[in-house]
């Protein structure tokens, strides 16, 4: 039984019912009536950044003497609350709504402009102060970049940084212990353990430097355009100003567009963004994939490697330890993926002097961040950081690779080469052995010519 009790508001539609305790007003409330679609919030973080924009926005309204220091000191307060997260819950808004995001710019005004004036007692307006300059289709949009700028600034660098710094460590503990390498699954010449893990952290390296080449593109804000990007009804000192307060803020070098027409008709700095999220989500994939085949096993798999034992793998099989956090990761970059083509057709959605799905872009992509921030994170404490290399069972299955055989084509030629790989696989033997009795060589030179971690230092050995 619904015991709400609601107050009556009015806007430029009429009366709307509002609940009695809420910090929002009539447009939060007949947008919450309009969007019952998916139960998804917009993240606390686009929330944050909603705040910050409103309280550069008083302070570079004032200081172009439209707005008085009153006003601007209790709406900058209000809205420093609002990003710091105290009234989270008051924006229950759906993702799925005007493609313009303008009910979430307005709900943002209507609990600032209600806050500021319980703190003060002065009557503040949704629309003529807290709005003051701006417009839901050029709020949104910097919204956006603000929101990413900082998540990735917060979160996904740092963690870029200490899955790679995680990786150096464990390749500089396992330098020398050389594996089987394999190419199609199949067995190929050695590799040693630092080689592949340094080649995880090269990857991860490259996916930190696209990360970064991006930022100057996200870093400039559509604040300022105001309706269509000509900058309707805005001084045009106020976005360079807002873009000042914010980069003073956040310590982020966040600067008003040259351009408002583009950052507000497009979203092609998102779209860029998301692909190069998308890139990362697949070097996850192949890591916490190479994982997962070496920790196969234990008697019928590859293992090479066991990670740490986490938790039961099986309700039916006692004993049974799967690799959940290289499984969780896997999945979090499908869902990265997915989102990513999300992405892309909405910012395919530019019509004229507006993009139409600011909203569900701003939602996947710090989801995207987000999950990638976590999944890096994970992966690094409770997977690489932890495994242990079965040493024996490694030496053992190199010893018997007929692959080795490949060293020896310089000497011997591929023909004759292929001949005894292909018998030693045969008897089960080693290709020491096998070439021993098939070619001229002694056993002194096929060591040093099969020596599994000079084969992997390159060139043509002694």
């Amino acid at each position: 039984m619904n015991t709400t009790h609601y107050r009556i508001e009015k806007d430029s539609m009429g009366e709307v019912k509002v609940p009695e305790h809420a910090l929002y007003g009539a447009q939060t409330a007949r947008a919450v009536e309009n969007f019952p679609l998916s139960g998804l919030a917009l993240p606390p973080e686009f929330i944050r950044a909603l705040g910050l924009i409103k309280h550069a926005a008083a302070h570079a309204n004032h200081t172009l003497k439209l707005l008085d220091k009153d006003k601007c000191d209790a709406i900058s307060n209000a809205a420093l609350e609002v990003a710091k997260g105290k009234h989270i819950h008051e924006f229950p808004l759906d993702v799925f709504q005007t493609g313009s995001g303008t009910s979430t710019n307005m709900n943002a005004n209507e609990v600032i402009a209600h806050l500021a004036k319980k703190a003060t007692g002065i009557a503040i307006h949704p629309n003529d102060h807290v709005n003051m300059s701006q417009s839901s289709n050029d709020v949104i949009p910097s919204a956006i970049h603000v929101s990413s700028s900082l998540m990735l600034h917060e979160k996904l660098l740092p963690a870029l940084k200490h899955i790679q710094q995680v990786l150096h460590d464990k390749a500089k503990s396992l330098e020398g212990i050389t594996k089987t390498g394999r190419t199609h699954l199949m067995d190929a010449m050695p590799v040693r353990f630092d080689q592949e893990l340094r080649a995880y952290q090269a990857q991860l390296a490259d996916c930190e430097m696209r990360i970064r080449a991006t930022l100057p593109r996200l870093n400039q804000l559509a604040i300022g355009g105001t309706a269509v990007g000509t900058g309707i009804n805005a001084d045009p000192q106020f976005g360079p100003l807002v873009a000042k307060e914010l980069a003073s803020e956040t310590k982020i070098d966040f600067t008003s567009s040259e351009n408002y027409f583009v950052q507000m008709s497009s979203q092609d700095t998102a779209v860029e963004l998301s692909g190069q999220l998308k890139v990362l989500a697949v070097t996850l994939t192949k890591i916490a994939n190479d994982l997962r085949w070496m920790n196969s096993g234990p008697l019928a798999g590859l293992s090479e490697i066991s990670l740490p034992d986490l938790q039961p793998g099986s309700s039916i099989m006692p004993g049974k330890v799967n690799p959940v956090i290289p499984e969780a990761v896997c999945m979090i970059c499908a869902q990265v993926i997915g989102n990513d083509l999300t992405i892309t057709m909405g910012g395919q959605a530019g019509n004229f002097q507006l993009n139409v799905m600011l909203p569900v872009i701003a939602y996947n992509i710090l989801q995207n961040i987000r999950l990638l921030s976590n999944a890096c994170t994970v992966l690094a404490d409770k997977a690489i950081q932890g495994f242990t290399v079965n040493t024996q069972h490694i030496k053992m299955a190199l010893d018997k690779n007929p692959i080795l055989v490949t060293a020896l084509n310089r000497v011997i030629g591929y023909e004759q080469g292929a001949a005894i790989a292909k018998r030693a696989y045969k008897e089960h033997r080693g290709v020491k052995e096998v070439a021993l009795e098939m070619t001229d060589l002694s056993s002194e030179e096929l060591d040093k010519l099969l020596d599994p971690k000079k084969l992997t230092e390159g060139g043509v050995g002694e």
